[in-house]
């Protein structure tokens, strides 16, 4: 499992060494020592456990650049969820295409990002991808959408939708990383940059 080898394997070692340094749209830092980041991780884990996810699900992570898009990708990772990153720069038409062509059952989001000094909307993006890819290809796979609170910016809420805090709420910040073969896909990353439908998709498996 790619999530023990990035972070269980250290805590007997190096628990406290720094595993992450963010720099922040503001200028401000974050740090994160593997020990922290594992417990995160676990703890989101466990939170995604509680949707039921069969292993192989996939998940689309729309955020912002920070410590918590590493805590979803290794979460998902450490259940063997198939995550796909979409670039939150991506318009709705874009992450439409790849919810579509990807299957994907979740998406990882957050109520907005900071960028340029200027505060830019996620969720209104996913809820119009969203409602896009029904009324338009008939397609309506998206069981849940996780809500990171970023910039705190109002968003519209629907039945599916779940704060990222209410889905941590009282869980354990330990997990059993799920083991999984080792050509078990880990990603999915879409080798087109443009907002059209992409034109490939490059798949990297779990034992790489």
């Amino acid at each position: 499992n790619v999530s023990a080898n990035c972070l269980d394997k250290h805590l007997a070692t190096i628990p406290n060494k720094t595993a992450i340094i963010f720099e922040a749209d503001n200028g401000d830092t974050k740090t994160v020592t593997y020990k922290e980041l594992y417990h995160q991780v676990c703890q989101f884990a466990n939170g995604l456990k509680t949707l039921n996810l069969p292993i192989g699900s996939r998940v689309i992570i729309y955020l912002p650049m920070g410590v918590e898009a590493i805590v979803a990708m290794q979460a998902c990772a450490r259940l063997g969820l198939i995550h796909s990153v979409v670039f939150g720069g991506f318009s709705a038409k874009s992450l439409n295409e790849r919810m579509i062509d990807a299957g994907a059952v979740v998406i990882i989001t957050s109520d907005g990002q900071y960028r340029g000094g200027k505060t830019l909307p996620l969720k209104a993006a996913v809820d119009e991808g969203i409602a896009q890819a029904k009324s338009e290809h008939g397609w309506d796979g998206i069981q849940k959408v996780v809500v990171l609170k970023k910039t705190g910016q109002d968003v519209a809420w629907n039945t599916r939708d779940i704060w990222w805090t209410d889905l941590i709420a009282g869980e354990p910040d330990t997990c059993e990383p799920v083991m999984v073969n080792a050509e078990h896909p880990l990603f999915l990353l879409y080798t087109s940059g443009s907002t059209g439908k992409p034109k490939g998709v490059q798949h990297s498996s779990a034992g790489y």
